[in-house]
């Protein structure tokens, strides 16, 4: 029988040869991981406590669809996808008031704007890596003149984040008692989905169209697992980001794969971590109350 040989060989995945002069030549990738990881991070818990995950992959695909007709046409990808992403952000926040109403929008958006982007790539007649970033992220793609309107858009955002952070914190806990004491949620709604789409549209350059919730959902929701605080989640939500992101670029210029299997394993993994410290606390209590008398335990609060 013929020997099988496997198509990839372990060098394929991690090879740390040459890995100073790597380091260097990516430096602009490492700084925009690091800031998107944070301001992402950030802006994840409120995404989680809005429910608004599925709405953060049609903003994406939206971006895409940007990108993917800026590079057509000669034009700036980061402007696209910025033009992409706060399109399909403010047509969900203005349409889409109520979930459902919200879901079925986003359930619309995300094929068009895939269906969109693939046409613009298959009518694309450059470099095949430009296409492919678009979808799963590249690490060298960040020249100096991006990386400044990365940090600029991640500064704008976090900005206006703390700006607002009190009263988009009680309108996502508590819709119904933030309205009654006269906080304007519509705006609020508007303000966060169009600071969503900033942030979405950075990390489309930096992750890829198809993964960005893997910095913008996962942190947050490992981070939530194992804190409960107002400060200690959107803080240990952020340093989940900026770990997955920084720690998925440094490991992605040791091998040939795209930056994207390294983040989103990255962030996977610490959510896993986060459930299964959520799931041993949980054990414990209920264990310690096991073993707590009827009595005792009827007076507890």
């Amino acid at each position: 029988m013929p020997r099988l040989v496997p198509s990839l060989e372990w060098s394929d995945v991690l090879s740390f040869e040459n890995y100073g002069a790597l380091l260097q030549l990516v430096s602009n990738a490492i700084i925009a991981a690091g800031v998107l990881g944070i301001v992402g991070g950030l802006i994840g818990v409120f995404i989680m406590q809005r429910d608004m995950a599925f709405a953060v992959h049609g903003v994406s695909e939206l971006s895409f669809a940007g990108a993917a007709i800026a590079l057509l046409a000669g034009a700036s990808v980061v402007a696209g996808s910025l033009v992409g992403a706060v399109a399909a952000a403010m047509i969900i926040g203005l349409l889409g008031s109520k979930a459902r109403d919200r879901n079925s929008i986003v359930g619309v958006l995300m094929p068009f704007g895939l269906g969109i982007g693939i046409l613009c790539l298959s009518l694309y007649d450059g470099r095949s890596a430009n296409r492919f970033s678009l979808l799963t992220g590249q690490i060298v793609s960040v020249t100096t003149p991006d990386l400044g309107w990365l940090i600029g858009i991640s500064v704008i955002v976090l900005v206006a984040l703390v700006l607002v952070w009190n009263p988009l914190r009680f309108d996502s806990l508590d819709p119904a008692s933030a309205a009654a004491r006269g906080v304007p949620s519509t705006a609020i709604s508007l303000v966060f989905m169009l600071l969503m789409g900033l942030v979405v549209a950075v990390a489309v350059h930096i992750i890829g169209a198809l993964l960005v919730m893997a910095l913008l959902v996962t942190p947050a929701a490992a981070a939530m697992k194992v804190a409960h605080g107002p400060l200690s989640v959107p803080l240990l939500s952020a340093l989940f980001g900026f770990v997955s992101a920084v720690g998925g670029i440094m490991l992605a210029i040791a091998g040939t794969l795209p930056v994207s299997p390294y983040i989103t394993t990255i962030s996977f993994l610490i959510y896993v971590v986060c459930r299964l410290i959520a799931w041993q606390r949980g054990r414990a209590i209920r264990k310690r109350h096991a073993h707590i008398p009827h009595t005792e335990a009827v007076a507890l609060p």
